[in-house]
């Protein structure tokens, strides 16, 4: 006899509380695995005679694959499989309390029951995710305010800037909005491993580790049609400059209304804040890492080579790169195939710098492998350890003749003030002795040499060990950039290059200078400045040598990275050539955010945003872009007039909060000379 359809009651609202699904805000059951949920069905007869049910995942469930499982009703909770319990039965309806094993797949399933010999009966569908709260769960974070942060936390702040001036700008990760849960899902449908094997991978799906590194392949565009497009040529035409995103959401969102074609454009951030908002849906907890002075080492020669001409221009010569920050993830999760020591933080990084396994994935990278130089331990830690450990070699290269010449190596360049947010609070942390022993010591040397053996870079066989030509000299003179003046969008550029005589007798050095607008990457753009000068220096005399930029010399030259290279090449009569570098990142004018009253749930509450023009003539074409979880739906855009020199506009807008705690709303304030000034304001919401 077919069996009626029976109605389901979920309990959503219980089962979310229970399992830390509330925020999702969905008419579908949303639980954590390894951990009970109850339901409560009817138009079942005699309802506690021989229920079986049946839970599937996956294009072709089959116990072999555990994406089927069919359990019936025991006394207690079973340890390695589905079980589930009977809590209480009236005349016409059973409530059963159902258990997922620790090790699950995660994704949507199908619940169905059966009764004696009638065919199955569908009770719904439900959505499982990891469960960090779990002690069993390969995510499994023992403090609860990590998970809170790592899993729950829909605000994030990502820095940037560069080692000597580091910035910040805050991210609206956004999981539990809207439809962002299902789009993660099809995120892992649409996976070349998925298209490939879909079997396959849908029964690998019970492992953070393979799904760390699928979702790190389908983040960015290459191989696979993924989210975001990467783009950094500096002209984003066709597309959203990256610097003008302000949250994962309308990424995401956009992805899916275009059918799934790539969202144009992202850089480093854009796709490591993409893979946080993917991977804590899913409930593995993840965070934001940023590495100043990153290195993308090309070759895996653990060193990073950067070419200068005579004149101290940068040279676009070999694959190698610093820049001057990258971000990419830590997920946090067990490493069974390594060994207890190899598991906790696991680096990702979706941004496509190099392929692995012939596709553009990188990780998980074990973060403690990193630092003890375990280069050969799966994922990519050659890739990792170079990004914050590489030696830099700076050459002078003469084009006419092909030869390159040593100018110094330097191997504490790389890998500075490796940070990230604080849990539960909006501050900055340093992590950089997580990734490697102090720069200098003894220990950093040896780990540095381990790695280099286990990648048969010793040495003695070392095709990239310096030919004679190459060895280093001492220089006779040593030189640096000093900042004197602030460094503001907007004002001129003030700087000394000092320069010092260390020998006992006099010195004549020319100088040749240049000044370039440059991608976060240190890609040159556009030549601002050159000057050259000649000076002779008395025995350990030091000089300095003011320099000025003026505004309107950089203001039509500068990115929307607001970055400038400015190199001295000083070539000192009978010794060898000095090279002194800086990078410099310009600041923002300030944007300020008052909220007027206090923010309650379903109540409007009006927020004001002041800009005061800080330049001498006009700005136009201004546009106010605010987003903020459970503060407000999706992103308001505000176009504002035009406001004359040292005017301030004053914008008032409404926001209706739909839940109570602390939330943050995110601005993001364009005209035609400022690009992308952001702030973030914290909003405590009450009932």
């Amino acid at each position: 006899i077919a069996a009626t359809q029976p109605s389901t009651n979920w309990h959503l609202k219980e089962n979310a509380r229970e399992h830390h699904t509330s925020k999702f805000s969905s008419e579908e059951l949303i639980v954590r695995r390894g951990q009970a949920f109850t339901i409560t069905f009817n138009g079942t007869e005699r309802p506690e005679q021989n229920l079986i049910f049946i839970a599937e995942t996956g294009p072709k469930p089959s116990k072999a694959t555990k994406t089927l499982a069919t359990f019936d009703i025991s006394s207690t909770v079973s340890k390695e499989g589905w079980s589930a319990v009977l809590q209480s039965t009236s005349s016409n309806s059973v409530s059963i309390s159902i258990s997922s094993p620790h090790n699950a797949v995660i994704g949507r399933y199908r619940l169905s029951v059966q009764t004696g010999s009638a065919s199955p009966a569908i009770l719904g569908t439900f959505v499982l995710l990891f469960n960090p709260w779990s002690s069993g769960d390969d995510v499994f974070m023992p403090s609860k305010a990590e998970c809170e942060e790592y899993v729950l936390e829909e605000f994030g702040i990502i820095f940037a800037g560069n080692k000597n001036h580091i910035s910040s700008f805050g991210w609206n990760f956004g999981q539990f909005q809207g439809d962002i849960l299902n789009i993660c899902l099809s995120i892992m449908d649409r996976s070349l491993y998925y298209r490939q094997d879909p079997v396959t991978d849908v029964s690998h799906r019970h492992d953070p580790r393979y799904l760390g590194r699928v979702l790190s392949a389908m983040v960015n565009a290459n191989d696979d049609q993924g989210v975001v497009l990467g783009n950094w040529s500096g002209k984003y035409e066709g597309g959203k400059n990256p610097s003008s995103w302000t949250g994962s959401g309308e990424i995401l969102q956009s992805w899916k209304k275009s059918g799934f074609k790539p969202v144009k454009y992202g850089q480093c951030w854009v796709f490591a804040a993409v893979l946080t908002t993917v991977l804590r849906c899913l409930g593995i907890p993840t965070r934001t890492i940023t590495n100043f002075s990153s290195a993308h080492d090309a070759d895996g020669n653990l060193r990073v080579d950067e070419f200068y001409d005579a004149d101290g221009n940068h040279l676009e010569r070999g694959a190698d790169s610093v820049w001057n920050f990258h971000v990419w993830n830590e997920s946090w999760f067990t490493r069974n195939d390594l060994g207890p020591s190899y598991s906790g933080w696991q680096v990702l990084d979706a941004t496509p710098q190099e392929q692995s396994g012939g596709i553009y994935q990188c990780g998980p990278a074990s973060r403690h492998a990193i630092k003890e130089g375990e280069v050969d331990l799966d994922y990519d830690g050659t890739f990792v350890f170079a990004e914050v450990n590489a030696d830099c070699m700076y050459w002078n290269y003469d084009s006419a003749t092909g030869k390159k010449t040593l100018i110094f190596s330097k191997s504490t360049e790389i890998g500075a003030s490796i940070s990230t947010k604080a849990v539960g609070r909006d501050d900055r942390v340093d992590v950089t002795s997580d990734y490697k022993y102090e720069e200098g010591s003894a220990k950093e040397r040896d780990i540095f040499k381990k790695a280099r053996k286990k990648l048969g870079l010793e040495d003695k066989f070392d095709p990239t060990a310096p030919k004679m030509e190459e060895i280093e000299q001492k220089p006779d003179i040593s030189g640096k950039f000093k900042v004197a003046g602030s460094l503001e969008v907007g004002k001129d550029l003030n700087l000394l290059l000092v320069l010092e005589n260390l020998q006992s007798d006099a010195k004549t050095v020319n100088v040749n200078m240049t000044a370039w607008s440059t991608l976060y990457t240190r890609r040159r753009v556009n030549q601002i400045w050159k000057d050259s000068l000649s000076v002779t220096l008395a025995p350990k005399e030091e000089k300095q040598f003011p320099i000025k930029i003026k505004y309107p010399e950089y203001q039509q030259q500068l990115t929307t990275d607001k970055t400038i290279q400015v190199t001295a090449l000083c070539h000192v009569e009978g010794g060898i050539q000095v090279l002194v570098k800086r990078n410099i990142t310009l600041d923002n004018p300030a944007i300020d955010i008052q909220v007027l009253g206090e923010a309650k749930v379903n109540k409007e509450v009006v927020v004001e945003v002041a800009f005061t023009n800080p330049i001498d003539t006009e700005v136009k074409d201004c546009v106010l872009q605010v987003e903020g979880s459970d503060l407000l739906q999706g992103i308001l855009e505000l176009r504002i007039p035009s406001l004359k020199a040292s005017e301030t506009s004053s914008t008032k807008l409404k926001l209706i909060p739909s839940e109570a705690g602390l939330k943050h709303l995110l601005v993001n304030f364009s005209c035609d000379k400022f690009a992308d000034i952001k702030t973030f304001k914290m909003v405590k919401v009450i009932n």
